[in-house]
């Protein structure tokens, strides 16, 4: 980790969940660089007190909690050692998800449901859980959605639904929770290098160019890309942000930005 030199988070908690690896871990480690206390929260008790280690060895402040999304009493037994160690709560990350890719017809029932229990239900879960917690007014809470909340995708019917949910309980806890001066947002990452997503998604050199292709970008996003937006949105420069999905996409979502077809049109002045 890089030294801890900035203080925009400076005598702020945030608890995040789903740290163990990947966006939500780095995104800790970065809040962590900018002075926050951290709470990291996973599933895998191993897995979290490593994260949770990792941050304190680079010279900040962690607690690191073993939690299932999908157990409301658990998350809130973690939000009140939380509480108990560091007070109100200033930010929530909620970015637990689980995801495969599979034919409609050929997807089992029980198949789908886990993907809802963990990506919608978990959220509302850490959302609701949180709630009691929180400073107020001032508090930020974030999830992380996906492209396919808004891009229908094949394969990803279980997905899409889960990640569309996100969207729209983004949208009315911001107007619910708004009065009492709590901000609700939602990041949408497109391609992150560095992700066990990606890792499936294009796992040989040849993918990975095709996808790249297509992005306006033409090129997948880091983790520090997905932190660097999560600071901005935690942060009171974003105080007046609420209901937003904010994307972090490198033009993902405009569609197909390959130029392989360009011969075949011409622009006539």
């Amino acid at each position: 980790m890089d030294a801890f030199k900035h203080n925009v988070l400076a005598g702020k908690t945030a608890f995040i969940v789903g740290a163990s690896s990947g966006i939500n871990l780095g995104i800790a480690q970065h809040f962590a660089r900018q002075g926050a206390r951290i709470v990291v929260v996973s599933r895998t008790e191993a897995k979290i007190a490593a994260a949770a280690a990792g941050i304190v060895e680079a010279g900040g402040d962690a607690l690191g909690i073993a939690a299932d999304v999908r157990d409301f009493a658990a998350l809130d037994a973690a939000f009140m050692q939380a509480s108990d160690r560091f007070g109100k709560i200033d930010i929530v990350i909620s970015g637990a998800a689980g995801n495969f890719v599979a034919p409609a017809a050929a997807m089992s029932a029980n198949g789908f449901k886990t993907v809802i229990d963990i990506d919608l239900i978990g959220t509302f879960n850490v959302l609701r859980a949180s709630y009691p917690y929180l400073n107020r007014p001032g508090a930020s809470l974030l999830s992380i959605t996906a492209t396919q909340g808004t891009n229908p995708a094949m394969f990803q019917a279980h997905a899409c639904a889960a990640k569309a949910g996100i969207n729209m309980l983004t949208k009315c806890l911001a107007m619910e929770w708004g009065p009492e001066g709590i901000r609700v947002n939602a990041i949408s990452p497109g391609p992150i290098a560095g992700t066990e997503g990606m890792a499936r998604l294009t796992p040989t050199p040849e993918a990975e160019h095709a996808l790249k292709s297509r992005l306006a970008l033409r090129d997948y996003g880091s983790l520090r890309d997905v932190a660097d937006t999560a600071l901005f949105l935690a942060s009171d420069n974003a105080r007046y942000i609420t209901g937003s999905i904010i994307e972090c996409d490198g033009g993902c979502k405009l569609g197909d930005a390959s130029t392989s077809d360009i011969g075949n049109f011409s622009i006539k002045m």
